[in-house]
């Protein structure tokens, strides 16, 4: 599946994130900035690659700006972009 519209989930409080996709037909592009990018950049890479794989995307633009969110709430931010931007599970 793709991405179809462009859509956003979540805010910049902390220990939130703000989540940003975009259609792209070619390719996947993941960018991520975070607060704990040192300590934790693995665990939400893997999270967000996660959920794409949950959802069947394999490509589009992903741009995350982390304020310290836990797993449960990224994947509960990306669920709701992915949704948002015309994506269902199969």
């Amino acid at each position: 599946m793709k991405i179809l519209k462009n859509a956003v989930a979540g805010t910049l409080e902390s220990s939130d994130l703000f989540i940003q996709i975009e259609p792209d037909e070619k390719e996947l592009t993941l960018e991520i900035d975070s607060v704990v990018a040192n300590q934790y950049m693995d665990s939400i890479r893997a999270a967000v690659l996660e959920t794409l794989k949950e959802f069947d995307v394999s490509t589009g633009k992903i741009f995350i700006k982390d304020k310290g969110a836990l797993d449960c709430v990224i994947r509960a931010r990306m669920e709701t972009a992915l949704k948002r931007g015309g994506v269902e599970t199969l």
